[in-house]
């Protein structure tokens, strides 16, 4: 495995990423919530991408993997505009964005502040506004006097790596960055991919986004009995089948 690449934004933080030279329109690969690039499905694609001769992006948001920062310092709006700052300054032209579980959040946060940027989209459960929706609303009475009183909340996590501390400054954050709560026009080739099995994402939160979103190229496939990492080999060929088609119908 080859060392990363640095990008210091504006703001001072150092955005580590691994980008792959090739033919446009590139691909961003956007992960998730405690997530780092050197996931499966980063990595898949990327392989995907070298392959077939496509530009590729991948890349750790602050307070993730390699990058600068600490994870509980960040907030859903810093990790957008890391995002920002890496397609703006590392890609060029139009991307198709590729957003896993939080990443489709980031996708479609980026999709509105640069839609400019952007050429097509993938969302692999994609968890929008999960901060409010999913651990504010999924909050008992004890853990919101507990946020009130420490600042933060910890939830167990099931993929082994320590628990989720959720901060107020998270949750805070989250909410000036929803994107359900007001129109959202995705112009251009959209794809979101959900697993009936996600236990962290339902699948409702799939069918009110695919509602939610204004677009006259947008479509929802589910596929049963596929988990949240969305990782089996059938999946990933699944994600690449898709930004295939998206890219076939991109106009860039």
């Amino acid at each position: 495995m080859t060392d990363p690449q640095f990008l210091t934004t504006e703001t001072g933080r150092k955005i580590a990423y691994h980008l792959t030279e090739g033919k446009g329109p590139g691909v961003v690969f956007l992960g998730g919530f405690m997530s780092d690039m050197g996931g499966t499905k980063a990595v898949y694609l990327e392989e995907w991408a070298k392959k077939t001769g496509r530009a590729f992006l991948r890349f750790d948001y602050s307070g993730h993997g390699e990058s600068s920062g600490v994870f509980t310092n960040g907030c859903i709006g810093e990790w957008a505009a890391d995002a920002q700052a890496a397609i703006s300054t590392l890609t060029e032209g139009p991307q198709i964005l590729v957003g896993s579980s939080m990443g489709g959040w980031m996708a479609l946060l980026v999709a509105r502040a640069m839609p400019e940027k952007v050429a097509g989209l993938v969302g692999i459960a994609a968890a929008p506004d999960f901060t409010e929706d999913s651990m504010w609303g999924g909050f008992d009475a004890v853990q919101k006097v507990e946020m009130a009183e420490t600042g933060r909340v910890a939830l167990p996590s099931e993929y082994g790596d320590g628990p989720y501390i959720i901060t107020r400054k998270l949750i805070e954050d989250g909410r000036e960055n929803l994107v359900l709560r007001s129109p959202l026009s995705l112009p251009f080739p959209t794809r979101f991919l959900q697993g009936t099995a996600d236990a962290d994402v339902d699948t409702s939160v799939a069918m009110r986004l695919l509602e939610h979103v204004e677009g006259g190229d947008v479509r929802l496939t589910l596929v049963k009995g596929a988990d949240h990492r969305f990782s089996t080999p059938e999946c990933l060929n699944l994600i690449t089948k898709t930004c295939e088609k998206v890219i076939a119908r991109a106009k860039f």
